[in-house]
């Protein structure tokens, strides 16, 4: 089978590259579906108190931090097809499994090994997909592909909240196994290009270069400080509305958010492939500041919203970017652990920062909680000019 990577004027939109895209998509709506919902499930159906409500979040995102680098290391070793399908049946099994849950220890056990399958399956999608993009268009096509996360970022919490609201929870239990079994048909509808097998280096088994690449690292530090501010925006926006008010217009925060980010990414691509990543990175890191900072003082329904697509725009510019760079960063038949590596990072910083932000509204108010993390997203200029920037300009000097 022909690579597309030696096919430079490739199409970007070919069957394979549609059908991974959908299958992430999915395997993220029921992510952010339950992310929205299981709060609620644990309170009202398991009688569990508010301190359990963050475990739920908490053993999901540690199995899927484990687990992550291990994928990478197996893609670069193993049939990647095959870790694709069994990572998206065991997604399945235990999205439908919900459905029997009675206890709160039975739901963390269920919620571990949900972490497991997904930490696998959103690595290997995002790892495979970089050989089914041509080379010259890879900005654009990472870029769409993050599109269609960035998407059920949106759409699956305001269809949980909409599901949770009219239904029951087995309803909503179920409407998650269905769009974890689209990912799976999706899965088995697409054919991964031949990749040559890299030359294996006489090193330990459990040599820790072989889970993680280490040119990865520098980028993914300032993905990872993007996660912790944005783990504010996914966990708590819901909650900050209803405190000023705003709680029937939330899920538009999220419409708006994804709006903008639809409407700017077949420019963001094209600029990342013909003018590099900074005239994205920067522009972007001052939009999603300045729009925490703004959404820590909002008090109108304008204002609230506006934010929502000041926030988009910077986070539709930093996201596909720092995820080109992580796997530019690392040769070619390493590109597996370079995607592991990144979202290892990220995922961690989106842990951190729902956790400690929520400690922080907890003991201020959600207005100090989101100008916080305004400032701490500030910082990613300090780690991408010093990390990257400056490096590539002394390489090029």
């Amino acid at each position: 089978m022909q690579n597309p990577e030696a096919t430079q004027d490739a199409p970007l939109w070919s069957r394979n590259f549609i059908t991974i895209c959908f299958s992430s998509f999915f395997v993220y709506m029921t992510f952010y579906i339950l992310a929205v919902t299981l709060p609620t499930f644990v309170l009202e159906q398991l009688h569990g108190s508010n301190q359990q409500i963050g475990l739920v979040t908490t053993v999901f995102i540690i199995a899927a931090v484990i687990f992550r680098p291990l994928t990478g290391k197996w893609l670069d070793e193993l049939d990647k097809k095959k870790i694709i399908l069994f990572s998206l049946i065991l997604f399945a099994v235990c999205s439908i499994l919900h459905l029997v849950v009675t206890n709160f220890y039975v739901l963390l056990l269920l919620r571990f090994i949900h972490g497991i399958g997904f930490g696998i399956a959103a690595t290997a999608t995002s790892a495979v997909v970089i050989h089914i993009i041509p080379v010259s268009r890879r900005g654009e096509g990472i870029g769409y592909f993050s599109l269609f996360m960035s998407l059920a970022m949106v759409i699956g919490p305001f269809l949980g909240l909409t599901l949770m609201t009219n239904f029951s929870f087995n309803v909503l239990f179920i409407a998650c196994f269905i769009l974890a079994l689209l990912s799976l048909l999706c899965g088995l509808m697409t054919r991964l290009p031949h990749t040559p097998s890299p030359v294996q280096i006489a090193t330990s088994s459990w040599d820790w270069k072989r889970f993680i690449e280490p040119k990865a690292i520098p980028i993914s530090l300032a993905g990872a400080v993007l996660a912790f501010s944005y783990g504010a925006i996914s966990t708590f926006i819901s909650v900050y509305a209803k405190s000023i008010g705003l709680e029937k217009i939330a899920s538009y925060f999220f419409m708006v958010f994804a709006a903008m980010i639809l409407i700017s990414r077949p420019f963001t691509g094209k600029l990342f492939d013909r003018r590099g990543e900074h005239v994205l990175v920067y522009p972007g890191i001052i939009l999603f500041v300045v729009g925490m900072i703004w959404l820590s003082q909002a008090n109108t329904a304008f204002i609230f919203l506006l934010t929502g697509g000041i926030i988009g725009l910077g986070f539709g510019a930093l996201l596909p970017s720092f995820q080109a760079l992580a796997v530019r960063s690392a040769p070619s038949h390493r590109s597996g652990l370079a995607t592991g590596t990144y979202f290892v990072f990220f995922d961690s910083g989106y842990g951190l920062g729902s956790y400690v932000l929520g400690i922080i509204a907890a003991q201020t108010n959600y207005h100090t909680m989101y100008l916080i993390g305004g400032i701490v997203v500030a910082f990613t200029v300090v780690l991408y000019y010093g990390l990257h920037h400056r490096k590539q300009k002394v390489q090029t000097a």
